[in-house]
């Protein structure tokens, strides 16, 4: 059976990679080095509370979804990473995307 920390390491790594970074990228964003990410992903080390803040607010979700261990993204993730993919997006495409989840809205509050 994984151990607490190995359970928030690897989920810790779940979300990192859904955000499309690696983990040098998110030591840079957390201001620690790439060694320390690789520790934590695989649970040799646990980070502190305002540590774990820090890599929640890198990788845009709340601390809470580093907790969800189901497979299903949780909404924030899944926000995030339609807004990551949005943003890729030219002008035009964006406005078909804004149009498109408009319509989306609207047939859900009927």
């Amino acid at each position: 059976m994984r151990s607490s920390k190995e359970l928030l390491g690897a989920r810790i790594k779940e979300i990192r990679k859904s955000c499309g970074l690696s983990q040098e990228q998110l030591a840079e964003l957390v201001g620690i080095e790439q060694k320390h990410v690789s520790r934590l992903e695989v649970g040799k080390n646990a980070p502190t509370i305002d540590r774990l803040e820090k890599i929640a607010a890198a990788l845009n979700v709340p601390m809470g979804s580093f907790f969800d261990s189901g497979n299903q993204e949780a909404n924030a993730e899944r926000a995030a990473k339609i807004e990551r993919m949005v943003r890729e997006l030219d002008e035009d495409y964006q406005r078909i995307i804004l149009k498109f989840s408009q319509i989306l809205k609207e047939f859900n509050e009927k």
